[in-house]
């Protein structure tokens, strides 16, 4: 069942909400949860899609709030709410509300979602591009108690996840993130059947694509070797080397669904390594409300650490290793020349006063 309003309120929304559910025959709200999409009209019906296919596992009330850019000053200053209300087989499992925003009313969007939300129930914001580089100060972001971003949106993900890292507030997370926990499950199981000692790992992986960089600072934290970032055509991740006392591991994925894994002395293994759908991700997600404590230690590494020699201990840059190495030799340069007269004269007067 779906109910357009035009130029209505949040207070409207909701009894057209009640007079759904009553039409359909399920008065009791059943969701467990709000999930709040803030997203441009381009996107909205990828992410609205997603969002349903989720609610199967995690029924939810879904609030799509779009944006609308007005076409000219006097649109600017006149505010406007339209709403389409989806009830039934039209929101999956849950409910759904796409709210359009012109005008004024575009600077206040957390006034028109707060009276939307499920009372008792957690918040969950999710921003599938343009996300802000702060979503806890965001005023939308603020209402969740889980803020979830996609850095593979972004024109340069290095640099927003360096972002990400400077404002991490617990409760933070990422879908670039979400996208390697089966490698990160693979890779640990697979040093969990040796007892050898990493010396050093390469992950390779498409160009701007920011889930190589947060495997690639994964691994330098967790072992601390260097790791360096290898390109590959894709899609997506395509392998991960790492050299050990025993020979090395490998994890290869060359076609995006099917990866072979590689242990020194033991026979190679297929294991089914799919790239997943957005669905899928979101999903996982919502399964954990509480801060997520391992991608907040792999953003504080820092994405400008990898392949630097020490960095994962800690230790100082190449660049400052150089400039230290060369400082002795700078001291004695400094003692051979000899001191100018009149440098002394000036030294003189200096120590009488």
């Amino acid at each position: 069942m779906k109910i357009d309003l035009t130029d209505t309120t949040s207070s409207k929304i909701n009894k057209a909400l009640m007079e759904g559910r009553r039409s359909i025959g399920t008065p009791a709200v059943g969701m467990v949860l709000t999930l709040v999409i803030v997203t441009d009209e381009e996107n909205a019906y990828d992410a609205l899609k997603a969002a349903n296919e989720a609610s199967r596992e995690h029924p939810s009330r879904t609030l799509v709030v779009i944006k609308r850019v007005s076409r000219s000053p006097r649109d600017r200053t006149t505010s406007r709410l339209d709403a389409e209300v989806r009830v039934g087989a039209e929101a999956g499992t849950g409910e759904t509300v796409v709210l359009r925003l012109y005008g004024e009313v575009i600077n206040h969007a957390q006034s028109v979602v707060l009276p939307l939300l499920l009372p008792d129930a957690p918040v969950v914001a999710w921003w599938p591009v343009n996300a802000p580089l702060d979503p806890a100060k965001d005023p939308l972001g603020a209402l969740a108690q889980r803020r979830v971003t996609d850095t593979y949106a972004a024109e340069q993900p290095n640099d927003e996840l360096a972002a990400r890292a400077g404002a991490y507030t617990p409760g933070d997370t990422d879908l670039s993130w979400t996208r390697i926990t089966p490698w990160r499950s693979m890779l640990a199981a697979a040093l969990d059947q040796v007892t050898c000692k990493v010396n050093s790992v390469e992950v390779e992986g498409e160009e701007f694509n920011p889930s190589c960089e947060l495997l690639a600072m994964w691994l330098a934290d967790r072992l601390g070797v260097p790791v360096r970032r290898s390109l590959s055509p894709g899609p997506g991740l395509t392998a991960v080397r790492m050299e050990t006392d025993c020979g090395p591991i490998v994890l290869d994925r060359p076609d995006a669904s099917l990866a072979t894994l590689s242990i020194h002395g033991q026979p190679d293994r297929a294991v089914a390594l799919k790239r997943r759908e957005t669905s899928e991700l979101i999903a996982e997600e919502l399964r954990r409300l509480d801060p997520d404590d391992t991608y907040a230690a792999v953003l504080k590494f820092g994405v400008h650490r990898l392949g630097e020699p020490g960095a994962p201990d800690g230790k100082e840059p190449a660049a400052e290793q150089a400039a230290q190495a060369s400082a002795p030799a700078k001291k004695a340069a400094a003692k051979k020349a000899p001191a100018k007269p009149a440098a002394k004269k000036s030294a003189s007067k200096a120590a009488a006063k």
